[in-house]
């Protein structure tokens, strides 16, 4: 059982949701957390659960395949809804599959080669052959993927928001990208942000305006399930 704090927001009576920050291939690290998200939901059952994965599923870390392969499979927890967010590196690894060459450089450079090397391709193979060795039921996940979710107090999003903009009018770059303009940001966004993106250290981030849940499971650190409920907010790790 995660051990509680005062939240920044809260969430309608009987919800309870279960979000992941960003996983980066760590598949054996998703597992375990999936299984300890399971145990908690049995030891304290809640009318409406809810699975949220904040993006950057790909790149960096040994298993992208595995990671997309487990949630392309359908929800992780029989009877629990999913939300699967998309995150920054999803979105640069289907820009280089179609062949654009900007993303096929970004790509490479921020991971992309142990992503394409977890589908058995030789990054130095022709890229115009790197989209068809691809199960095409993985690339339909990645292409599904949503931009954001807003439940009760919170809104659940890759990135970011920029300040002052309406989420309507928010860029979709910005939702996947943003950084500094978000983070240095005291600005009241309506909802409480819970977000991923840019890792942190020692630990989640809590603050009055947003939530950061990417502690950098990548390197060698923890992979962080932030656990909102009512008023209160917990975490799980593995």
């Amino acid at each position: 059982m995660p051990e509680f704090q005062p939240a920044p927001a809260s969430l309608p009576d009987g919800h309870r949701v279960y979000a992941v920050g960003d996983i980066h291939g760590c598949d054996e690290r998703l597992a375990r957390l999936h299984r300890m998200i399971a145990e908690d939901l049995a030891a304290r059952p809640v009318a409406r659960p809810l699975l949220l994965h904040l993006g950057d599923y790909v790149d960096k870390g040994p298993d992208s395949a595995g990671v997309v392969a487990r949630l392309a499979a359908g929800p992780p927890l029989p009877g629990v809804p999913t939300v699967n967010l998309m995150g920054n590196h999803e979105r640069t690894m289907l820009d280089a599959l179609d062949g654009q060459p900007a993303a096929v450089t970004d790509w490479l450079y921020s991971g992309g080669e142990q992503a394409l090397a977890s589908w058995r391709i030789n990054p130095a193979s022709p890229i115009a052959g790197w989209a068809g060795a691809i199960p095409a039921a993985h690339r339909e996940f990645l292409e599904s993927l949503a931009l954001h979710h807003r439940l009760g107090g919170y809104l659940f999003v890759h990135a970011g928001l920029k300040p002052g903009v309406p989420l309507e009018r928010q860029c979709p770059d910005d939702l996947l990208r943003i950084r500094r303009t978000f983070l240095d940001s005291d600005a009241d966004f309506g909802p409480v942000v819970v977000h991923g993106h840019t890792p942190v250290r020692h630990g989640p981030e809590v603050r009055r305006n947003r939530v950061n849940l990417d502690t950098g499971a990548v390197f060698g650190r923890e992979l962080t399930c932030g656990v909102f409920e009512a008023d209160r907010l917990g975490f799980l790790f593995a």
